[in-house]
């Protein structure tokens, strides 16, 4: 026995645009929006990539030796991280997850057939039945709205995890930047301690000195010594936790860095109202938001059909051998004797409410530390200034006088070595406050949601600190 069963125009047509309504959005249209977004906060020269095969990463590598072929800067040591970055790109493929999820929400789940046969006493039965689950159908819009929620909150906590980054990087580079300008210092130190120490031997010998003279400057060289293998190992793990941010191997770690920071700018800017911009702008607080109506949204969902767990409409066509067919149909519906749903009503209830406490607080957390960032960048700025424009000059004074004196003979080559010393540390603190200055600026710029200079004609000035 055979049966054939035709599907009018009429039932296909509605799928079909349902269908056509419920389309979700390419993975490459969430790729482009978050690397847009990313590259425009973060400062990178242009936007990131995702890599889909070994053809993609020949030519990011292509493109990677080309930016290490000079002195990195701080935006190209950030635009490297943000192309080749592995932990990166692997939050990159959570906006594919998602998009997925969203083209699943929208379609319809496929109907189910059933077929039983029977016979004896001569006889046959027949049993044909084609169900469609009229709760999906019903809640199709919602879910795919959901679902499309889902979708925005993912682009937003990528494009932050891109941020995240990009200001990692930035902390990286300034600090392996002052950490190998810091070793150069270092071994000036050791290198006039070691000549103080050589000349105190000679004037031990000659009995001009005593013996506690030349342990003081035999002790203060095998410190100056300590000090300076202590800043070459702090260099060198600054410099490693750089390459693992940018992702580099091979002989891509051999990139190299300017021999100093960058100079301290004239003059610094004067942010109005931080907390607010900071709740405006930052991606971490529009992801808790988008979180937020999402779980309010599912909550509304769940009211929906907390009666109506289980209902399918199925089509029905029996046969019995001999018999005309009988057709009809079929509807299956939960009945709420036990579960009347307030479980799962009171779940969700609870959910939302944790939900809006996390947002609550992620904006306290937010205000505060733009608060925090904006006072610790001001302050470093005061301090690497304090240094530029009073400790350095002095320092300079008094070594140029030293040096006079000393040509002059009223000074020994002692005190002159002392001077060389002090100097010394005092550029070293430069070195140090014009890093700190730096890496606050950063800090300023990830508690805010983007650069300085983005997006805050409005509420910022550009002045001299007062």
């Amino acid at each position: 026995m055979s049966c054939t069963y035709k599907y009018t125009a009429a039932l296909a047509l509605p799928l079909a645009a349902l269908l056509a309504a419920c389309a979700s959005p390419s993975p490459q249209d969430g790729y482009a929006a978050a690397a847009q977004a990313s590259a425009q906060r973060s400062g990178a020269g242009a936007p990131t990539r995702v890599l889909r095969n070994d053809d993609d990463a020949r030519a990011l590598s292509s493109m990677i030796d080309k930016m290490l072929a000079q002195p990195l800067s701080a935006d190209a040591a950030v635009q490297v991280a943000l192309l080749n970055n592995r932990g990166l790109q692997a939050s990159y493929w959570s906006l594919g997850i998602a998009q997925a999820d969203l083209a699943q929400a929208g379609r319809l789940q496929n109907p189910s057939f059933d077929f039983q046969r029977v016979h004896g006493g001569g006889e046959v039965g027949i049993e044909r039945t084609l169900t469609f689950n009229l709760v999906n159908l019903i809640t199709l819009p919602l879910a795919a709205r959901l679902e499309a929620q889902r979708y925005e909150q993912t682009k937003l906590q990528v494009s932050n995890a891109a941020l995240m980054v990009a200001a990692d990087t930035r902390r990286a580079y300034y600090e392996a930047v002052a950490a190998a300008q810091g070793v150069g210092y270092a071994k000036d130190v050791s290198a006039s301690a070691q000549a103080s120490a050589e000349l105190a031997e000679r004037m031990r010998k000659a009995g001009n000195w005593s013996q506690l003279d030349l342990a003081r400057e035999q002790a203060y060289f095998a410190q100056a010594v300590a000090d300076a293998s202590h800043a070459g190992r702090s260099a060198v793990a600054a410099r490693e936790k750089l390459t693992r941010l940018m992702g580099l191997n091979g002989a891509q770690i051999n990139y190299a860095l300017p021999d100093r920071l960058p100079e301290l700018p004239p003059s610094l800017i004067e942010l109005k109202e931080v907390e607010e911009r900071a709740l405006r702008e930052r991606l971490d607080i529009q992801a808790a938001t988008l979180d937020t109506q999402q779980t309010a949204s599912a909550l509304g969902l769940t009211k929906t059909t907390r009666f109506i767990n289980v209902l399918d409409l199925g089509a029905v066509n029996n046969a019995d051998a001999g018999e005309p067919h009988v057709r009809g149909y079929q509807l299956t519906l939960e009945i709420p004797l036990f579960d009347w749903g307030t479980a799962r009503v009171a779940r969700a209830e609870a959910v939302y409410m944790q939900s809006a406490s996390r947002l609550a607080e992620a904006a306290t957390n937010a205000r505060s530390e733009a608060r925090v960032s904006y006072a610790d960048y001001r302050a470093s700025y005061d301090l690497a200034r304090h240094y530029r424009d009073e400790v350095l000059p002095l320092r300079k004074q008094i070594s140029d006088e030293t040096l006079l004196r000393y040509n002059g003979m009223l000074l020994s080559a002692f005190e002159l070595l002392a001077d060389a010393r002090e100097q010394a540390g005092a550029v070293n603190g430069y070195i140090v406050a014009l890093k700190e200055y730096w890496i606050a600026q950063t800090n300023l710029e990830a508690a805010l949601g983007g650069r300085l200079s983005d997006g805050a004609a409005s509420t910022e000035k550009t002045g001299a600190q007062p």
